[in-house]
Protein backbone atom coordinates (compact mmCIF):
# COMPACT_ATOMS: atom_id res chain seq x y z
CA UNK A 1 0.00 0.00 0.00
CA UNK A 2 1.25 3.52 -0.79
CA UNK A 3 2.57 5.09 1.95
CA UNK A 4 0.90 8.97 2.27
CA UNK A 5 3.44 11.76 1.53
CA UNK A 6 3.59 14.01 4.59
CA UNK A 7 3.08 18.06 3.44
CA UNK A 8 6.47 19.54 4.82
CA UNK A 9 6.79 23.64 4.93
CA UNK A 10 9.55 24.99 3.27
CA UNK A 11 9.05 28.23 3.34
CA UNK A 12 6.83 30.57 5.44
CA UNK A 13 6.19 34.36 3.90
CA UNK A 14 7.11 37.10 6.32
CA UNK A 15 4.16 38.69 7.36
CA UNK A 16 1.57 36.24 6.32
CA UNK A 17 -1.59 34.11 8.04
CA UNK A 18 1.20 31.31 8.65
CA UNK A 19 3.75 33.71 10.15
CA UNK A 20 1.11 34.74 12.46
CA UNK A 21 0.20 31.05 13.54
CA UNK A 22 3.41 30.62 14.20
CA UNK A 23 4.06 28.04 11.45
CA UNK A 24 7.86 27.57 10.68
CA UNK A 25 9.88 25.27 7.76
CA UNK A 26 9.86 21.27 8.47
CA UNK A 27 6.15 21.45 10.20
CA UNK A 28 3.77 19.20 8.28
CA UNK A 29 0.42 19.99 7.11
CA UNK A 30 -1.89 17.24 8.03
CA UNK A 31 -5.79 17.97 7.03
CA UNK A 32 -7.80 21.12 6.16
CA UNK A 33 -11.04 21.47 7.67
CA UNK A 34 -10.56 17.48 9.26
CA UNK A 35 -9.63 16.49 5.02
CA UNK A 36 -6.32 15.29 4.01
CA UNK A 37 -5.17 16.76 1.41
CA UNK A 38 -3.93 14.37 -1.77
CA UNK A 39 -1.68 17.22 -3.72
CA UNK A 40 -1.51 21.02 -4.26
CA UNK A 41 -5.32 21.02 -5.91
CA UNK A 42 -6.92 19.71 -3.07
CA UNK A 43 -5.11 22.65 -1.12
CA UNK A 44 -5.81 25.19 -3.05
CA UNK A 45 -9.42 24.36 -2.90
CA UNK A 46 -9.91 23.97 0.82
CA UNK A 47 -7.65 26.84 1.74
CA UNK A 48 -9.74 28.87 -0.39
CA UNK A 49 -12.49 29.63 2.62
CA UNK A 50 -12.96 32.22 4.91
CA UNK A 51 -13.04 29.67 7.94
CA UNK A 52 -10.53 26.97 8.05
CA UNK A 53 -9.96 24.49 10.70
CA UNK A 54 -6.32 23.12 10.09
CA UNK A 55 -4.21 20.49 11.69
CA UNK A 56 -0.08 20.91 11.83
CA UNK A 57 2.41 18.47 13.36
CA UNK A 58 5.31 20.04 14.75
CA UNK A 59 9.17 18.33 14.08
CA UNK A 60 8.75 16.84 17.91
CA UNK A 61 5.37 15.05 16.70
CA UNK A 62 3.06 17.97 18.51
CA UNK A 63 0.01 18.39 16.81
CA UNK A 64 -1.85 22.09 16.29
CA UNK A 65 -5.40 22.36 15.69
CA UNK A 66 -5.35 26.16 14.33
CA UNK A 67 -8.34 27.87 13.91
CA UNK A 68 -8.39 30.82 10.37
CA UNK A 69 -10.83 33.52 10.05
CA UNK A 70 -9.56 35.50 6.61
CA UNK A 71 -10.75 36.66 3.23
CA UNK A 72 -11.62 34.20 1.09
CA UNK A 73 -9.14 33.05 -1.93
CA UNK A 74 -6.50 34.70 0.69
CA UNK A 75 -3.50 32.89 0.54
CA UNK A 76 -2.02 31.44 3.64
CA UNK A 77 1.73 32.31 2.61
CA UNK A 78 3.11 28.73 2.94
CA UNK A 79 5.34 26.92 0.38
CA UNK A 80 5.92 23.34 0.21
CA UNK A 81 9.01 21.43 -0.12
CA UNK A 82 7.40 19.42 -2.78
CA UNK A 83 5.59 22.39 -4.94
CA UNK A 84 3.11 19.47 -6.35
CA UNK A 85 2.58 17.95 -2.85
CA UNK A 86 2.27 14.62 -4.98
CA UNK A 87 4.89 12.76 -7.16
CA UNK A 88 5.12 14.46 -10.59
CA UNK A 89 3.38 12.49 -13.62
CA UNK A 90 5.85 12.08 -16.46
CA UNK A 91 4.68 12.10 -19.78
CA UNK A 92 3.73 9.25 -22.10
CA UNK A 93 3.54 10.43 -24.91
CA UNK A 94 6.45 9.95 -28.15
CA UNK A 95 5.99 13.01 -29.62
CA UNK A 96 7.56 13.33 -33.15
CA UNK A 97 9.11 16.65 -32.16
CA UNK A 98 9.84 16.58 -28.51
CA UNK A 99 12.66 18.83 -27.77
CA UNK A 100 13.89 16.44 -24.67
CA UNK A 101 14.57 13.55 -27.19
CA UNK A 102 16.82 15.81 -29.27
CA UNK A 103 19.22 16.36 -26.51
CA UNK A 104 22.81 15.23 -26.66
CA UNK A 105 23.79 12.58 -24.12
CA UNK A 106 25.37 13.72 -20.97
CA UNK A 107 23.59 16.44 -19.40
CA UNK A 108 21.80 16.66 -15.79
CA UNK A 109 19.72 14.05 -15.54
CA UNK A 110 16.55 16.19 -15.06
CA UNK A 111 16.76 17.72 -18.16
CA UNK A 112 15.87 14.01 -19.32
CA UNK A 113 12.50 14.09 -17.36
CA UNK A 114 9.24 15.04 -19.81
CA UNK A 115 6.41 16.17 -17.30
CA UNK A 116 2.50 16.27 -18.78
CA UNK A 117 1.48 16.89 -15.29
CA UNK A 118 -2.19 19.10 -15.46
CA UNK A 119 -1.61 20.42 -12.21
CA UNK A 120 1.73 22.37 -13.51
CA UNK A 121 -0.65 23.65 -15.81
CA UNK A 122 -2.67 25.57 -13.08
CA UNK A 123 0.64 26.38 -11.19
CA UNK A 124 3.25 27.26 -13.86
CA UNK A 125 1.68 28.04 -16.73
CA UNK A 126 2.85 24.30 -18.32
CA UNK A 127 1.10 22.78 -21.72
CA UNK A 128 -0.21 19.60 -21.12
CA UNK A 129 -1.79 17.13 -23.57
CA UNK A 130 -4.43 15.64 -21.48
CA UNK A 131 -3.51 12.18 -22.26
CA UNK A 132 -2.47 11.95 -18.62
CA UNK A 133 -5.29 13.08 -16.99
CA UNK A 134 -7.73 10.78 -15.23
CA UNK A 135 -11.41 11.43 -15.71
CA UNK A 136 -10.93 11.96 -11.64
CA UNK A 137 -8.39 15.23 -12.76
CA UNK A 138 -10.74 16.29 -15.13
CA UNK A 139 -13.57 15.69 -12.15
CA UNK A 140 -11.34 17.76 -9.84
CA UNK A 141 -10.42 20.82 -11.94
CA UNK A 142 -13.89 21.39 -12.62
CA UNK A 143 -15.46 20.92 -9.62
CA UNK A 144 -12.56 23.07 -7.71
CA UNK A 145 -12.91 25.87 -11.44
CA UNK A 146 -9.01 25.55 -11.35
CA UNK A 147 -8.08 27.86 -14.39
CA UNK A 148 -6.34 28.62 -16.78
CA UNK A 149 -5.64 24.83 -17.96
CA UNK A 150 -3.14 24.84 -20.44
CA UNK A 151 -3.36 22.35 -23.23
CA UNK A 152 -1.25 21.19 -26.24
CA UNK A 153 -3.51 20.86 -29.42
CA UNK A 154 -1.58 20.30 -32.35
CA UNK A 155 -4.09 19.08 -34.25
CA UNK A 156 -8.10 18.84 -33.43
CA UNK A 157 -7.57 15.50 -36.19
CA UNK A 158 -7.93 12.65 -33.48
CA UNK A 159 -6.42 10.39 -35.97
CA UNK A 160 -3.53 12.88 -36.52
CA UNK A 161 -2.78 13.72 -33.19
CA UNK A 162 -2.59 9.89 -32.25
CA UNK A 163 0.77 9.95 -35.08
CA UNK A 164 2.20 12.93 -33.80
CA UNK A 165 1.98 11.79 -30.36
CA UNK A 166 2.34 8.38 -30.88
CA UNK A 167 -0.08 7.58 -28.20
CA UNK A 168 -3.72 5.67 -29.41
CA UNK A 169 -5.46 7.40 -26.19
CA UNK A 170 -4.25 11.62 -28.12
CA UNK A 171 -7.39 11.07 -30.07
CA UNK A 172 -9.93 10.61 -27.33
CA UNK A 173 -8.11 12.82 -25.08
CA UNK A 174 -9.26 16.01 -27.07
CA UNK A 175 -13.09 15.26 -25.40
CA UNK A 176 -11.52 16.45 -22.02
CA UNK A 177 -11.26 19.55 -23.68
CA UNK A 178 -14.85 19.60 -24.70
CA UNK A 179 -15.61 18.75 -21.02
CA UNK A 180 -13.82 22.22 -19.64
CA UNK A 181 -15.77 24.13 -22.39
CA UNK A 182 -18.79 22.78 -21.29
CA UNK A 183 -18.12 23.58 -17.75
CA UNK A 184 -17.12 27.04 -18.17
CA UNK A 185 -12.90 26.33 -17.43
CA UNK A 186 -11.00 29.05 -19.29
CA UNK A 187 -8.13 27.52 -21.11
CA UNK A 188 -5.53 28.30 -23.71
CA UNK A 189 -3.72 26.39 -26.72
CA UNK A 190 -1.05 25.77 -27.90
CA UNK A 191 0.13 24.16 -31.71
CA UNK A 192 3.46 22.94 -32.45
CA UNK A 193 3.83 23.33 -35.88
CA UNK A 194 5.77 20.50 -38.11
CA UNK A 195 6.25 21.08 -41.68
CA UNK A 196 4.06 19.30 -44.05
CA UNK A 197 2.10 17.24 -40.80
CA UNK A 198 -0.18 19.61 -39.48
CA UNK A 199 0.32 22.66 -41.43
CA UNK A 200 -1.62 23.63 -44.28
CA UNK A 201 -4.66 22.60 -44.69
CA UNK A 202 -4.54 20.40 -41.47
CA UNK A 203 -4.04 23.78 -39.50
CA UNK A 204 -7.23 25.64 -40.93
CA UNK A 205 -9.13 22.52 -39.68
CA UNK A 206 -7.41 22.83 -36.18
CA UNK A 207 -8.40 26.16 -35.98
CA UNK A 208 -11.84 25.96 -36.94
CA UNK A 209 -12.98 23.64 -34.64
CA UNK A 210 -10.91 25.16 -32.04
CA UNK A 211 -12.68 28.37 -32.44
CA UNK A 212 -15.76 26.88 -31.34
CA UNK A 213 -14.54 26.61 -27.78
CA UNK A 214 -14.51 30.49 -27.29
CA UNK A 215 -15.22 32.27 -25.34
CA UNK A 216 -13.92 29.54 -22.49
CA UNK A 217 -10.77 28.87 -24.92
CA UNK A 218 -9.48 32.09 -24.86
CA UNK A 219 -6.36 31.77 -27.04
CA UNK A 220 -4.29 29.58 -29.30
CA UNK A 221 -0.66 29.97 -30.34
CA UNK A 222 1.00 28.42 -33.20
CA UNK A 223 4.57 27.99 -32.48
CA UNK A 224 7.57 26.36 -35.42
CA UNK A 225 8.90 22.80 -34.29
CA UNK A 226 12.39 23.00 -33.10
CA UNK A 227 15.03 20.95 -34.52
CA UNK A 228 18.68 20.50 -33.04
CA UNK A 229 21.41 18.54 -34.69
CA UNK A 230 20.81 15.71 -32.40
CA UNK A 231 17.93 13.89 -33.97
CA UNK A 232 19.45 10.53 -35.38
CA UNK A 233 17.17 7.75 -35.48
CA UNK A 234 14.22 10.04 -34.98
CA UNK A 235 10.69 10.83 -36.73
CA UNK A 236 12.32 13.36 -40.35
CA UNK A 237 11.24 16.50 -39.63
CA UNK A 238 12.53 19.56 -41.69
CA UNK A 239 12.78 23.24 -40.81
CA UNK A 240 10.59 25.73 -41.92
CA UNK A 241 12.08 27.85 -44.69
CA UNK A 242 11.13 31.82 -45.12
CA UNK A 243 8.25 31.44 -47.69
CA UNK A 244 6.55 28.78 -44.82
CA UNK A 245 6.54 31.29 -42.95
CA UNK A 246 4.97 33.55 -44.84
CA UNK A 247 2.41 30.98 -46.02
CA UNK A 248 1.55 30.13 -42.10
CA UNK A 249 1.33 34.25 -41.49
CA UNK A 250 -0.99 34.32 -43.72
CA UNK A 251 -3.41 31.64 -42.60
CA UNK A 252 -3.30 33.07 -39.21
CA UNK A 253 -4.09 36.45 -40.18
CA UNK A 254 -6.97 35.79 -42.59
CA UNK A 255 -8.27 33.34 -39.51
CA UNK A 256 -7.83 36.37 -37.06
CA UNK A 257 -9.53 38.61 -39.07
CA UNK A 258 -12.70 36.37 -39.63
CA UNK A 259 -12.38 35.43 -35.94
CA UNK A 260 -12.19 39.19 -34.75
CA UNK A 261 -15.29 39.93 -36.97
CA UNK A 262 -17.21 37.69 -35.19
CA UNK A 263 -15.91 37.63 -32.02
CA UNK A 264 -13.92 40.59 -30.91
CA UNK A 265 -10.82 38.77 -30.72
CA UNK A 266 -7.59 37.83 -32.56
CA UNK A 267 -7.90 34.08 -30.81
CA UNK A 268 -5.39 32.48 -33.03
CA UNK A 269 -1.32 34.02 -32.93
CA UNK A 270 1.36 33.23 -34.61
CA UNK A 271 5.26 33.00 -32.45
CA UNK A 272 7.05 35.82 -33.07
CA UNK A 273 9.75 33.49 -34.54
CA UNK A 274 7.15 33.16 -37.93
CA UNK A 275 7.38 37.31 -38.72
CA UNK A 276 11.69 37.31 -38.07
CA UNK A 277 11.59 33.98 -40.26
CA UNK A 278 9.26 35.64 -43.05
CA UNK A 279 10.67 38.81 -42.54
CA UNK A 280 7.79 40.91 -41.58
CA UNK A 281 6.73 43.55 -39.33
CA UNK A 282 5.51 42.95 -35.94
CA UNK A 283 2.42 43.39 -35.04
CA UNK A 284 0.90 46.00 -32.83
CA UNK A 285 0.39 45.84 -28.92
CA UNK A 286 -3.47 45.30 -29.90
CA UNK A 287 -3.26 42.36 -32.11
CA UNK A 288 -2.05 40.46 -28.75
CA UNK A 289 -5.09 40.79 -27.12
CA UNK A 290 -3.52 41.57 -23.68
CA UNK A 291 -0.02 39.07 -23.89
CA UNK A 292 -2.44 36.20 -23.31
CA UNK A 293 0.83 33.80 -24.96
CA UNK A 294 3.80 35.27 -24.04
CA UNK A 295 4.65 32.56 -22.45
CA UNK A 296 5.04 30.91 -25.52
CA UNK A 297 7.15 33.92 -27.67
CA UNK A 298 3.98 35.56 -28.67
CA UNK A 299 4.62 39.56 -28.71
CA UNK A 300 7.55 39.43 -26.77
CA UNK A 301 9.19 41.61 -29.47
CA UNK A 302 6.52 44.06 -29.55
CA UNK A 303 6.52 44.37 -25.84
CA UNK A 304 9.86 44.65 -25.54
CA UNK A 305 10.04 47.47 -28.11
CA UNK A 306 7.29 49.37 -26.18
CA UNK A 307 8.71 49.12 -22.78
CA UNK A 308 12.10 50.13 -24.52
CA UNK A 309 10.56 53.34 -26.09
CA UNK A 310 8.32 53.72 -22.88
CA UNK A 311 11.43 53.65 -20.75
CA UNK A 312 13.59 56.46 -23.25
CA UNK A 313 10.69 58.48 -23.04
CA UNK A 314 10.58 58.47 -19.02
CA UNK A 315 14.29 59.37 -18.76
CA UNK A 316 16.11 62.84 -19.29
CA UNK A 317 19.22 61.63 -21.01
CA UNK A 318 22.62 62.56 -19.93
CA UNK A 319 26.45 62.40 -20.60
CA UNK A 320 27.35 58.84 -19.13
CA UNK A 321 29.99 56.93 -20.53
CA UNK A 322 29.30 53.18 -20.42
CA UNK A 323 30.25 50.21 -22.39
CA UNK A 324 28.48 47.37 -22.05
CA UNK A 325 27.89 43.60 -24.30
CA UNK A 326 24.65 41.72 -24.60
CA UNK A 327 25.23 38.51 -25.84
CA UNK A 328 21.92 37.05 -27.41
CA UNK A 329 20.62 34.43 -29.75
CA UNK A 330 20.56 35.19 -33.41
CA UNK A 331 16.90 35.54 -33.49
CA UNK A 332 16.83 38.09 -30.53
CA UNK A 333 19.78 39.96 -31.50
CA UNK A 334 18.63 42.67 -34.50
CA UNK A 335 16.01 43.64 -31.62
CA UNK A 336 18.89 44.14 -28.95
CA UNK A 337 20.57 45.96 -31.96
CA UNK A 338 17.64 48.81 -32.25
CA UNK A 339 17.61 48.72 -29.39
CA UNK A 340 21.06 50.05 -28.52
CA UNK A 341 20.40 52.21 -31.15
CA UNK A 342 18.06 54.30 -29.59
CA UNK A 343 19.65 54.02 -26.31
CA UNK A 344 22.50 56.10 -28.21
CA UNK A 345 20.40 58.44 -29.64
CA UNK A 346 19.29 59.81 -25.96
CA UNK A 347 22.64 58.59 -24.54
CA UNK A 348 25.60 59.19 -26.64
CA UNK A 349 28.30 58.36 -24.11
CA UNK A 350 26.74 55.05 -23.79
CA UNK A 351 27.51 52.09 -26.30
CA UNK A 352 25.69 48.92 -26.24
CA UNK A 353 27.78 46.15 -28.33
CA UNK A 354 25.06 43.11 -29.27
CA UNK A 355 26.78 39.78 -29.89
CA UNK A 356 24.59 37.83 -31.61
CA UNK A 357 26.30 33.70 -30.39
CA UNK A 358 25.63 30.87 -32.47
CA UNK A 359 24.25 27.59 -30.79
CA UNK A 360 26.68 24.70 -31.25
CA UNK A 361 25.22 23.07 -28.88
CA UNK A 362 22.12 22.16 -29.78
CA UNK A 363 22.49 22.84 -33.64
CA UNK A 364 22.46 26.68 -35.80
CA UNK A 365 18.76 25.71 -36.41
CA UNK A 366 18.13 26.48 -32.77
CA UNK A 367 18.12 30.58 -32.31
CA UNK A 368 16.59 31.30 -28.97
CA UNK A 369 18.99 33.23 -25.91
CA UNK A 370 17.34 30.68 -23.87
CA UNK A 371 18.73 27.33 -25.02
CA UNK A 372 22.74 28.82 -25.27
CA UNK A 373 24.83 27.44 -23.22
CA UNK A 374 27.59 28.38 -21.19
CA UNK A 375 30.30 26.51 -23.59
CA UNK A 376 28.76 28.52 -26.64
CA UNK A 377 29.29 32.10 -25.01
CA UNK A 378 32.59 31.07 -23.54
CA UNK A 379 33.96 30.01 -27.20
CA UNK A 380 32.30 32.71 -28.93
CA UNK A 381 32.97 35.73 -26.99
CA UNK A 382 36.80 35.02 -25.34
CA UNK A 383 39.19 37.09 -26.78
CA UNK A 384 36.42 39.99 -27.74
CA UNK A 385 36.76 43.29 -26.18
CA UNK A 386 33.71 43.01 -23.52
CA UNK A 387 33.45 46.28 -21.96
CA UNK A 388 32.42 46.99 -18.37
CA UNK A 389 29.87 44.05 -17.99
CA UNK A 390 28.04 41.69 -20.03
CA UNK A 391 24.58 41.18 -20.27
CA UNK A 392 22.82 37.88 -20.14
CA UNK A 393 18.65 37.47 -20.26
CA UNK A 394 17.60 35.33 -17.42
CA UNK A 395 15.95 32.75 -19.98
CA UNK A 396 19.52 31.34 -19.87
CA UNK A 397 19.67 30.13 -16.40
CA UNK A 398 17.83 27.52 -14.26
CA UNK A 399 14.92 29.14 -12.89
CA UNK A 400 16.49 30.44 -9.63
CA UNK A 401 20.05 29.80 -9.98
CA UNK A 402 22.68 31.09 -12.27
CA UNK A 403 23.40 28.11 -14.09
CA UNK A 404 23.35 27.27 -18.21
CA UNK A 405 21.72 24.10 -19.52
CA UNK A 406 25.08 22.57 -19.73
CA UNK A 407 25.38 23.33 -16.19
CA UNK A 408 28.32 25.98 -16.14
CA UNK A 409 27.70 28.87 -13.88
CA UNK A 410 27.84 32.66 -14.14
CA UNK A 411 30.37 32.88 -11.91
CA UNK A 412 32.42 30.28 -14.24
CA UNK A 413 31.88 32.33 -16.99
CA UNK A 414 32.80 35.67 -15.57
CA UNK A 415 36.24 33.85 -14.59
CA UNK A 416 36.80 32.84 -18.05
CA UNK A 417 36.27 36.05 -19.51
CA UNK A 418 37.37 38.45 -17.24
CA UNK A 419 34.50 40.60 -17.35
CA UNK A 420 32.02 40.73 -14.58
CA UNK A 421 28.56 38.96 -15.91
CA UNK A 422 25.39 40.24 -14.89
CA UNK A 423 21.54 38.18 -15.38
CA UNK A 424 18.99 40.71 -16.60
CA UNK A 425 15.24 40.09 -16.47
CA UNK A 426 13.66 39.79 -19.78
CA UNK A 427 11.53 43.05 -20.34
CA UNK A 428 12.09 45.88 -21.69
CA UNK A 429 12.61 48.22 -18.01
CA UNK A 430 15.46 45.89 -16.96
CA UNK A 431 17.50 45.85 -20.29
CA UNK A 432 17.41 49.72 -20.11
CA UNK A 433 18.06 49.45 -16.45
CA UNK A 434 21.05 47.26 -17.31
CA UNK A 435 22.60 49.21 -19.94
CA UNK A 436 22.59 52.05 -18.28
CA UNK A 437 23.57 51.44 -15.06
CA UNK A 438 20.93 52.44 -12.73
CA UNK A 439 20.14 51.03 -9.58
CA UNK A 440 16.39 48.63 -9.40
CA UNK A 441 13.42 50.58 -10.03
CA UNK A 442 15.84 54.14 -9.81
CA UNK A 443 13.77 56.44 -12.52
CA UNK A 444 11.88 53.86 -14.15
CA UNK A 445 8.94 52.43 -13.47
CA UNK A 446 7.36 48.81 -14.46
CA UNK A 447 5.81 48.95 -17.68
CA UNK A 448 4.94 45.52 -18.97
CA UNK A 449 6.90 43.48 -17.48
CA UNK A 450 3.65 42.08 -15.39
CA UNK A 451 3.22 40.17 -18.37
CA UNK A 452 6.35 38.05 -18.17
CA UNK A 453 5.70 34.84 -16.31
CA UNK A 454 7.36 33.04 -19.28
CA UNK A 455 7.53 28.91 -19.38
CA UNK A 456 9.37 27.28 -22.72
CA UNK A 457 7.53 25.75 -25.44
CA UNK A 458 6.22 22.20 -24.84
CA UNK A 459 9.08 19.92 -24.38
CA UNK A 460 12.44 21.85 -24.62
CA UNK A 461 13.98 21.94 -21.33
Amino acid sequence: MKKEREHIIKTVEPGSIAEELELSPGDVLVSVNGQPVRDVLDYHYLTNEEYLEILVRKPDGEEWELEIEKEYEEDLGIEFENGLMDDYRSCSNRCIFCFIDQLPKGMRETLYFKDDDSRLSFLQGNYVTLTNMSDEDVERIITYHLEPINISFHTMNPELRCQMLNNRFAGDALKKARRFFEAGVTMNGQIVLCKGINDGEELAATIEKLAGYLPYLQSVSVVPVGLTSHREGLYPLEPFTKEDAGKVLDLIHAWQEKIYREHGTHFIHAGDEWYLLAEREIPQASAYDGYLQLENGVGMVRLFREEIREGLKELPGDERERTVTAATGKLAAPILQEAARQIQEKYPGVRLQVISVENRFFGERITVAGLLTGRDLKEQLSGRELGEELLLTENMFRDGEEVFLDDMTAEELSGALQVPVTIVKSDGKAFLEAVLGLKENENLKETGAAYRERQPYEHRP
